[in-house]
């Protein structure tokens, strides 16, 4: 199978909504019947489409897959872009994303399910050009930690990418679990503990002034 998915670009400039109900259709077969289960046939169906017009939009099921999650990620970061206008303070930009992430699998337990039990091991995917879309958002953690370094609320010797790990590796190990064992059953009862535990790794202490440590060990 190819991991060339250019031809995502051209359907972008054919019929939007029959796209867009052809993903969301291609999300509830592949989330159901697993990759490999699904046929084309089955998400033609399921879009009230011919497998030819399936076809005119996508190469193949493996490009159809690789998709979905581009495109939900371009609705999602227009949406962080927006609200993240009205959030005042790295803290609760932070705070905010950690929502939106949560609230994008809680609130849509297909796309959870392409996502963490299909894509997630797909070596092919990591190729695309609809990879780098999902990589791309992920950015907003490191821009908003970074705002956090230089305005003092965060630990300035925190590592972002590091922090960034953390709490996406969490949500995503919750989601599985989910997706897997249907527990725990309310995502965002997770939410409030996981971010106080996380605030008091990395925020700054208002009551001390920060230190900068730089420790060499020398062998002798």
């Amino acid at each position: 199978m190819s991991a060339n998915t250019g031809g995502s670009k051209r359907s972008r400039k054919l019929n939007p909504a029959k796209r867009l109900a052809i993903l969301k259709s291609a999300e509830k077969i592949f989330s159901r019947k697993g990759f490999h289960e699904a046929t084309v046939s089955d998400i033609a169906k399921a879009a009230n489409v011919s497998e030819a017009t399936i076809y005119e939009y996508f190469s193949s099921k493996e490009e159809l897959l690789f998709s979905i999650p581009a495109e939900i990620v371009r609705e999602y970061q227009e949406k962080i872009v927006e609200i993240l206008k009205y959030v005042k303070g790295a803290a609760n930009k932070l705070r905010t994303l950690i929502y939106l992430h949560i609230s994008l699998y809680a609130n849509n337990e297909d796309y959870a399910n392409v996502v963490m039990l299909i894509l997630k091991g797909n070596r092919n995917f990591l190729k695309t050009e609809e990879y780098k879309v999902v990589q791309g958002s992920a950015q907003n953690t490191i821009q908003v930690f970074q705002e956090g370094i230089d305005n003092g609320e965060f630990k300035p010797d925190m590592q972002p990418y590091l922090v960034r790990a953390m709490i996406w590796g969490t949500i995503e190990h919750l989601v599985t679990r989910k997706s897997l064992l249907g527990k725990p059953e309310d995502l965002f009862s997770m939410a409030d503990e996981m971010i106080d535990t996380l605030f008091q790794g990395i925020l700054v202490n208002r009551g001390e002034t920060p230190v900068n440590v730089k420790l060499t060990v020398e062998n002798r």
